[in-house]
């Protein structure tokens, strides 16, 4: 077998929070109605879609209480509370709903402090698995700024055994440094994808710590990745694009844990087969250039 259709086989799971999880998990966020607002529109197919990921082996749930807002944890409490022991729930906190569902920033001490206590509510927990701190800034990258008053806040609700563990979400690298010198860090979540990749260092970075990279709109969000080239790949490997650009995402690196979200359970089990594709060298390659084509396209 010659080096460039050697495959490569990604772990299936890593360790989040001092606990294995599953490297392919789930998000929460399209459970909640129209614009992640108000309640869903079938809220037995939703409390079945949360069913269904746990009975298939998600053990990574994510979700946050300005999700709804609160629609998303309820539902999650109502389908899977008592909670299974290996469940790791992440929760986020940073931001508030407006009542036209705009999305507000909620980074005072005060409001963080009151969001852990509506996700503790919410979720019927007496502590939090883990907590990021979602900056606003702009939603397709992070801006610099000191978050040491933020950290310093969600660290003293880990003090005070409301926490467990803390992580990070649409930050730089200097921001997570800052944050390490304050508490543990065991997660960070960005946006990256096949064709968004201005964190490449920054997840061979956290790699190298041993930290969790979870990336949001790992399928492009409100732009879905879409390109003749990645569907040809696809179905040369009897696979869709969207499972191709997940599976991607599990070959980059050991610490990338997946959360895709989806209101379906056939769209759940489609997700969660991504986990199974296996990519050889000439397919990586191939799929890299396709993403640097994307890339240049978008810029152009």
């Amino acid at each position: 077998m010659s080096p460039t259709s050697q495959p490569h086989r990604p772990a299936t799971t890593y360790t989040l929070a001092g606990r294995t999880v599953n490297r392919m998990g789930y998000g929460a966020m399209q459970l909640a109605g129209p614009g992640v607002f108000g309640p869903p529109k079938d809220r037995a197919a939703a409390l079945a879609v949360l069913r269904a990921a746990v009975a298939s082996g998600v053990n990574h749930i994510d979700t946050s209480d300005f999700y709804g807002p609160h629609i998303t944890n309820q539902l999650i409490r109502e389908a899977l509370h008592p909670y299974p022991d290996d469940l790791v729930i992440v929760t986020k906190v940073g931001a508030r709903r407006g009542e036209d569902a705009s999305w507000l920033p909620a980074l005072e001490p005060e409001a963080i402090r009151q969001a852990v206590h509506d996700n503790l509510r919410n979720l019927g927990v007496e502590v939090l698995d883990v907590v990021n701190l979602r900056l606003m800034g702009d939603i397709h990258a992070p801006t610099e700024g000191s978050i040491e008053r933020e950290v310093t806040a969600l660290a003293e609700l880990q003090r005070q055994g409301l926490v467990r563990h803390i992580g990070l979400s649409n930050v730089t690298s200097a921001q997570v440094a800052q944050a390490r010198k304050i508490a543990p860090i065991v997660c960070v979540q960005n946006q990256y994808n096949l064709v968004q990749r201005g964190d490449d260092a920054l997840v061979d970075e956290l790699a190298e710590q041993g930290i969790a990279f979870v990336p949001f709109f790992p399928l492009g969000g409100f732009t879905p990745i879409q390109s003749a080239g990645l569907s040809k790949v696809a179905a040369g490997i009897g696979a869709t694009a969207m499972q191709v650009a997940l599976a991607w995402l599990l070959h980059r690196a050991p610490n990338v844990l997946l959360i895709p979200g989806t209101s379906s359970v056939g769209h759940l089990r489609e997700n969660l087969k991504a986990g199974e594709i296996v990519l050889t060298d000439a397919v990586l390659a191939e799929l890299d250039a396709i993403g640097g084509a994307m890339r240049g396209h978008a810029v152009a």
